[in-house]
């Protein structure tokens, strides 16, 4: 991990309400270590990439349960490349259907944890990754 405490919004784009998920996540990334900065429920992608900015993160981790993963992902994605904040490592978790994944990480979202990742997976990547990034 990079000297300092990477910082890690989440958010929960979309009407999807469903954040023990996101809440597991966000408190296993903070037990790493982590500075973990958590945006709540029904974000819109405006929202979080704002967030995101203005917080000066390093990394996104979005949580989609409701379907709009296909839509809500690759905004933020665009929208930090529009605000200049492209070196902002964006990931996502839920219910996300193998055949979707491909065409997720085309759009720039570095890595999807389907249902029944382990913390610690999540962890090691995101230790692995924004270090990358970092350095």
């Amino acid at each position: 991990m990079p000297s300092g405490r990477p910082r890690i919004l989440v958010a929960k784009p979309g009407l999807d309400g469903h954040d023990r998920g996101i809440k597991v996540v966000a408190r296993a990334l903070r037990d790493a270590g982590m500075e973990v900065i958590y945006t709540g429920l029904h974000q819109t992608p405006d929202q979080i990439a704002a967030a995101a900015v203005q917080e000066d993160v390093d990394a996104i981790g979005l949580s989609c349960l409701s379907g709009a993963h296909m839509t809500l992902f690759p905004r933020v994605v665009q929208l930090l490349e529009e605000q200049g904040a492209s070196d902002i490592l964006v990931f996502g978790g839920g219910i996300i259907p193998e055949t979707d994944i491909p065409q997720l990480k085309d759009a720039g979202i570095a890595e999807i944890f389907t249902p029944g990742a382990p913390t610690t997976e999540i962890i090691s990547w995101v230790q692995e990754h924004v270090g990358a990034a970092k350095s």
